[in-house]
């Protein structure tokens, strides 16, 4: 990635994205990590597998945010889609247990926070506007 590409975003905005990032390591390996390693036999492991690649590509977020953008877009998408399709839905119609009402909460705070955090202009212009790659 050129200076000029990573300069087009001011470094509070990139500490910002480390931040998100730290945030994402850090909530991941607490919530969901150890059920790599303690689970039922029989469990299938796929949520906390891909989580854990999650986990993984974050780390690489803080060396590399710009470069990352995609798995915070992605986060945000998910718990986007999660919010619209299943937490409003339960809500609305008094659903929540306790375990859905704390995803709800947290769902919802990445809903809120995460368009604070990304810089649009430069998604916008990275992957919206900007041409795409050949495909021959």
């Amino acid at each position: 990635m050129s200076d000029t590409m990573i300069s087009e975003v001011p470094l509070w905005r990139l500490h910002l994205l480390r931040a998100a990032y730290l945030l994402m390591i850090v909530g991941l390996a607490i919530a969901y990590l150890p059920n790599l390693f303690v689970h039922p036999p029989q469990a299938t492991g796929v949520v906390p597998s891909l989580l854990a690649g999650f986990w993984v590509m974050a780390w690489f977020g803080l060396r590399y945010p710009l470069r990352m953008l995609p798995l915070l877009l992605l986060d945000f998408v998910w718990k986007t889609v999660w919010v619209v399709a299943f937490g409003i839905p339960l809500w609305r119609a008094g659903l929540l247990t306790e375990d859905t009402q704390e995803t709800f909460r947290a769902t919802m705070l990445g809903v809120i926070l995460m368009p604070l955090l990304l810089p649009w202009g430069y998604v916008v212009r990275h992957y919206v506007t900007a041409a795409g790659n050949r495909w021959r």
